[in-house]
């Protein structure tokens, strides 16, 4: 964003604010300063470091890594064939495998990857979205297998398939009935899992894509309620579903912009929640957050520059009262993370939550001139870009449309020109760079290449040792619930039972709803 016309901000930047109605005290509507009323204070962030590679048994190994070294949540990554519902012995499966996260084909591989984690007492984020009902209904089907009651699950499906068609690009249906698809997650989970958080509304991608924070807000938000509006017309409780769900921001390079943005989405989502759709539970009109540092400002020269800028984005978000948070690695421009360096970035967290001083205050920045003004003009601009989506059909018609996409794109252009022209600094890029070389660290992350071999071997042996008549009757329910309207988690996690691999569940959606291709 650029810098203010002025040096410096007075109270008269602030004349329309009103301290009650759009500021107010932490943990009140509409939530400017923080859902909780002494947010860390009360309860520290969870810590979480999303990891996942190689084989369900290699991640695993990671996991308690991680926890032994005070991570606080677990947050999953899934390779590319397993986001885009193919086995890992698929054609297209080829050289992807474990490669950009863990690969998991059957009910076998999640049983391996949650080996020795207390289901009923760590909590879960998975980032999985076309698939995602297929990954809920593994971790259901684990959990049944140890005996853990579904009620006793707590974390996060991010499911949120809007974004795959503006940003990612990991879709496998076409929007409508993938939009389906969700709902059907959050009406067994409100029956079922009443702790687990039905979808995590995603604007971390789109930010990674290249839109701005006032885009990143509103066209997050803008998916927000198309997902509230399908719930309510599929007869669900407003109240209930906005409870259960959750959203994930990028943690951007402009320190003060970023502390505003989190404050703005989360007042602007409370009077939506309130004045759009009419949920009265406090619970429901709050914005819960997680907050993941950006990857795309991460650079491959100079890597160990990126230390600081995560730090920098970390401590944004903390003062932005994020509810969790992940630290990237300095060396993810180049590789997956080592341990080393996802040690380092776990000990940033606990460095700004035990050191810095910054969680006994709530809400330290609250009341700044800049701060406040910034928090005014982001969510004045994602108002006005809202009522573009809604004028346009809404967000669902509007990604159809493709007209989010190309506003994202049109961003994502600007901010490259900028760079290309010296006009927006990145240090050891386009200034102060070394003449020799990158400083590329020599001990980065390598993939066995054994991997693929070694994985399309176990879901061939999970395929060999089933029962014959079990799979295929449960993968025909699958296919006629999803003809006929029924809930589709019931019979998913019966074929996740029955030892169907994902790839055969995602083909039997494919079988009734087809394929998107894209526009």
């Amino acid at each position: 964003m650029p810098p203010p016309t002025r040096p410096f901000l007075t109270p008269d930047d602030l004349a329309s604010t009103d301290f009650d109605r759009d500021i107010g005290a932490p943990g009140a509507f509409p939530y400017t300063r923080g859902i909780q009323p002494d947010l860390y204070r009360g309860r520290a962030w969870t810590m979480r470091q999303y990891a996942g590679f190689a084989t369900a048994a290699d991640s695993n190994r990671r996991f308690h890594y991680l926890l032994d070294r005070g991570v606080t949540g677990l947050s999953v990554a899934f390779d590319l064939p397993t986001q885009i519902g193919y086995d890992s012995d698929h054609p297209l499966a080829a050289g992807e495998v474990g490669r950009v996260g863990v690969a998991i084909d059957s009910i076998e591989d999640m049983a391996v990857l949650l080996e020795a984690v207390p289901l009923d007492r760590v909590s879960t984020s998975m980032t999985i979205n076309a698939t995602a009902i297929i990954l809920l209904a593994l971790y259901a089907a684990v959990a049944k297998r140890h005996g853990t009651p579904l009620e006793a699950l707590s974390g996060t499906v991010q499911n949120d398939i809007l974004k795959e068609y503006v940003a990612r690009g990991t879709y496998i249906y076409p929007p409508r009935p993938s939009l389906r698809i969700v709902t059907d997650v959050m009406a067994f989970c409100a029956r079922e899992m009443p702790r687990w958080n039905t979808i995590s509304v995603s604007g971390y991608h789109m930010r990674e894509a290249g839109a701005t924070a006032a885009q990143e807000v509103a066209f997050t938000l803008a998916h927000a309620c198309a997902y509230v509006q399908a719930a309510v017309d599929a007869g669900l409780d407003v109240d209930a579903v906005g409870q259960r769900i959750s959203f994930f921001f990028n943690a951007h390079n402009d320190f003060l912009e970023e502390i505003a943005k989190f404050r703005a989405a989360r007042r602007l989502w409370a009077r939506v929640m309130r004045d759009r759709f009419g949920a009265t539970s406090p619970r429901a009109q709050q914005l819960r957050f997680h907050t993941q540092t950006a990857g795309s400002t991460l650079t491959a020269q100079q890597p160990d520059n990126n230390i600081v800028r995560v730090a920098l984005q970390a401590l944004a978000a903390v003062l932005g009262g994020t509810q969790s948070l992940h630290c990237n690695g300095r060396d993810e421009a180049l590789a997956l993370p080592t341990e080393e360096s996802a040690t380092i970035a776990l000990r940033t967290q606990q460095i700004l939550l035990h050191e810095s001083g910054v969680a006994n205050t709530v809400d330290p920045v609250g009341g700044a001139y800049a701060i406040e003004a910034l928090t005014n003009r982001l969510e004045a601009e994602a108002t006005e870009l809202m009522a573009a989506v809604d004028a346009r059909g809404g967000a669902l018609a509007a990604v159809e449309a493709g007209y989010i996409r190309q506003q994202i794109h049109d961003a994502a252009y600007r901010a490259q020109q900028a760079i290309d022209a010296r006009e927006s600094i990145v240090v050891g890029v386009n200034r102060f760079a070394d003449a020799g070389g990158t400083g590329v660290a020599s001990d980065l992350f390598s993939l066995d290449p054994e991997v693929e071999r070694r994985q399309i071997d176990r879901v061939r042996a999970v395929r060999a040792g089933r029962s014959e008549r079990e799979w295929p009757s449960a993968l025909t329910a699958v296919e006629t619930a999803a003809r006929d309207g029924a809930n589709l988690v019931p019979p998913i996690v019966a074929a996740c039972e029955a030892r169907a691999t994902l790839g055969e569940i995602a083909d039997a959606l494919r079988r009734v709803f087809g394929e998107y291709r894209g526009g």
